[in-house]
C-alpha cells in the first residue's frame, strides 16, 4: 500500500496507529501541507478534496482510499484478523462514538484549515487562535473524560482491554492537546490511556516526529 500523509496531520496520524496495529506494511508519501502541496494539481488528481491522508490499496488496481473513518473501517473489514472493533453490537457502538466524539466534535475545529483561516483570513492573533484550540479542546475532552471515567469494565484502552478505533483517534488529539498547551492533568483518564498507548510500538512508530518528513530538529 501507499499511505499519502503529512507528519502533523492527526488524521494521516490515526491511520498509521490502525495500520500499524493490523500490522501492515505501507509505503509513506509525504505531502507537505506546510507548503501547501495538497493543493497542487497532482495531489487534486489523487484526491479532489485535497487532504490527506489517502490510502492506495495495493491488492485492488486504482482503488484510493479517503477519509480517514472510511479508511479505519475499510481496513476493518478487509483485514478483520486484528480487530479494531468488538464483537458485539453494543461495543462497536460505543467504540464508533467514542471515535465520533474526537473525530467529529473536536479535531475538525483545529485541524490546519480552520486554524489558517482564522489567522490568514480574519487576521486573528496567535494567542487566540491557541485560545480558540484550547476552548473547543477541552470542552471535547471534558465530556470524553466523563465517558472514560463512567465505564468500569475499561481496562488501559478507551473501551476493554485492548486497542480500537477509539484509541486511534484520542492519541493524535492528544498530541495536538499539548501543542495548543491543553492542561491534560484534568483528564486522568485520557493521560492515562494516552500513557499506556505510547508505550505500545504500533502508536510510538505513528508519532508524528518520527515519520520521514518531520523536521529534524
Amino acid at each position: 500500500m501507499k499511505l499519502y500523509s503529512y507528519f502533523r496531520s492527526g488524521t494521516s496520524h490515526r491511520t498509521r496507529i490502525a495500520l500499524n496495529l493490523k500490522g501492515l506494511a505501507y509505503e509513506y508519501i509525504a505531502v507537505n501541507l506546510a507548503e501547501d502541496q495538497q493543493l497542487e494539481s497532482a495531489f487534486k488528481a489523487i484526491n479532489p478534496q485535497g487532504l490527506v491522508p489517502v490510502l492506495q490499496a495495493d491488492q485492488v488496481d486504482d482503488l484510493l482510499l479517503y477519509q480517514s473513518p472510511a479508511i479505519l473501517e475499510w481496513l476493518e473489514e478487509v483485514y478483520p484478523e486484528m480487530p479494531l472493533l468488538p464483537k458485539d453490537a453494543a461495543g462497536r457502538m460505543q467504540v464508533r462514538a467514542l471515535s465520533a466524539m474526537i473525530g467529529c466534535d473536536i479535531h475538525p475545529l483545529n485541524n490546519r484549515r480552520v486554524l489558517q483561516y482564522l489567522r490568514n483570513d480574519l487576521s486573528v492573533d496567535e494567542n487566540e487562535v491557541i485560545k480558540w484550540c484550547n476552548h473547543w479542546i477541552s470542552e471535547g475532552f471534558s465530556a470524553l473524560e466523563k465517558r472514560l471515567a463512567e465505564d468500569q469494565t475499561r481496562g488501559k484502552f478507551c473501551y476493554g482491554d485492548s486497542p480500537t478505533f477509539a484509541d486511534c483517534y484520542l492519541i493524535p488529539q492528544v498530541s495536538s492537546a499539548r501543542r495548543f498547551k491543553v492542561d491534560l492533568s484534568i483528564y486522568p483518564n485520557i493521560a492515562q490511556i494516552d500513557a499506556h498507548c505510547r508505550t505500545l510500538k504500533a502508536f510510538s512508530d505513528a508519532e508524528p516526529m518520527v515519520q520521514p518528513d518531520a523536521p529534524s530538529t
